[in-house]
């Protein structure tokens, strides 16, 4: 049975599958999106990049239609097929013509609970993944964000790539792929959100014959987080490049945290746009960096805040100097009123202009179904961040940028005799 008032309508079939719906006045549009309680933190360290690798393999086939097959039934009608493998869950999208509905469920359905996942595939996918994880190996400013993660979480999955290592890939065998799935892909373990043009009763019916046979499992639960070790914490990577890619970040706030909106905030004023502090002191009034900005990592039980950029190596240090300046100002001074007006304008303008799009909109309500069990309403957010004040702002940057927090990674044409300098500058 459907259940709530718009702009969300929830519900959950017999066969344990949770359902989150957004009807969408106006577009010609719908989005499905299937997740699965399936990524990096459900994995062992041993087979670590598993979630992705099947992730890869459900894209080639199921039981019934080919790799061609799948790909046609959805882009043959002007759609689009896709999927992603993150920490705490795997999604596997559509967007179509609203009236291909049925189609996108059919198909998405089929790839998750009838996979074909053939031997010959399984090896064909695993050489395909290592040339991904030297891809990433070999593309600087990814893969020191890789590096920030083991720095934060040591020998724990979310410290681990996504797509695993070289040698995890390589461990992975088929019996191992096929238990992961039989284990973590039933209805009891998903939930598709959907949104745009649509009747909801007619999706629960499609849901419903689509899941029907699907077999019954139990809720998978992953490890805690663990406490990040003590900063500052410095690791340089000698690659040579053109030039250095830095992360400098700190453990964060949980994603459901009283403080989140203060964080979010923070992050504006920042790093997240043209108008940030870092990218006026550092890029356009210094001039030491192209690229620059801040984002958040949020999870359900840990998060953190990084800042990342690239700028030449003989730059490493002034730069590193000018963004911990800049984290000590925001630490000691108090922001503008007028600053945190325009943060809250921009961030609550961007969430309102992005959930115009069937796909953002799906995305954002699956994300927060799929990790906390509800979906904000958008408005509700919004006056959430109103409330925020400039005293919380500053409390979050004091708690955050500490030496004893901070993590530095770093990789391009550096050196570790540059190890003891650069952690010494890590103290706002």
């Amino acid at each position: 049975m459907l259940n709530g008032k718009l702009p969300y309508q929830f519900a959950t079939l017999p066969n344990g599958l949770k359902v989150v719906l957004r009807p969408m006045d106006q577009v010609e549009s719908v989005s499905v999106g299937l997740w699965v309680r399936a990524g990096g933190r459900y994995e062992r360290l041993e087979v670590s990049g598993i979630s992705h690798f099947l992730e890869h393999l459900l894209f080639k086939g199921s039981r019934t239609r080919s790799c061609e097959q799948l790909k046609q039934a959805i882009e043959g009608i002007g759609g689009s097929l896709n999927g992603f493998t993150a920490e705490e869950f795997t999604c596997y999208l559509a967007k179509v013509p609203a009236k291909y509905l049925r189609r996108a469920v059919t198909v998405l359905s089929d790839m998750v609970l009838h996979p074909a996942l053939k031997a010959k595939d399984v090896e064909k996918e695993r050489e395909v993944i290592l040339e991904e994880i030297r891809m990433y190996e070999d593309t600087p400013a990814q893969y020191v964000h890789e590096v920030f993660n083991q720095l934060l979480w040591p020998n724990h999955p979310l410290g681990s790539l996504l797509s695993g290592s070289v040698a995890t890939v390589r461990r992975i065998s088929r019996p191992v792929l096929v238990e992961h799935w039989k284990r973590l892909y039933h209805p009891r373990n998903m939930l598709v959100s959907c949104a745009g043009a649509m009747d909801p009763t007619r999706v629960i019916a499609s849901l419903r014959k689509a899941f029907a046979r699907a077999p019954q499992g139990s809720v998978r639960r992953f490890s805690p987080a663990p406490r990040s070790p003590r900063g500052p914490q410095v690791r340089l990577l000698r690659k040579a490049t053109e030039q250095t890619h830095l992360c400098l970040g700190t453990p964060a706030m949980p994603r459901t945290h009283p403080y989140r909106f203060a964080l979010e905030l923070l992050h504006v004023v920042l790093g997240a746009n043209m108008s940030s502090r870092l990218f006026h002191e550092v890029r356009e009034k210094r001039g030491l960096v192209y690229e620059i900005g801040t984002h958040i990592k949020r999870y359900k039980d840990a998060g953190a805040f990084v800042i990342y950029a690239g700028c030449d190596a003989g730059k490493l240090a002034t730069t590193l100097r000018t963004i911990v300046g800049e984290l000590s100002q925001i630490k000691r001074e108090p922001i503008r009123p007028r600053e945190l007006r325009r943060a809250k304008d921009f961030y609550s303008g961007q969430l309102l202009m992005g959930l115009e799009d069937t796909m953002e909109h799906m995305l954002w309500m699956g994300e927060q179904a799929i990790t906390v069990g509800r979906v904000a309403r958008p408005h509700q957010i919004v006056a959430d961040m109103e409330r925020v004040s400039v005293q919380q702002v500053q409390r979050v940057a004091h708690a955050l940028f500490t030496a004893r927090r901070l993590h530095l990674a770093a990789v391009g044409p550096v050196s570790e005799r540059q190890t003891a300098t650069l952690r010494d500058l890590c103290d706002p």
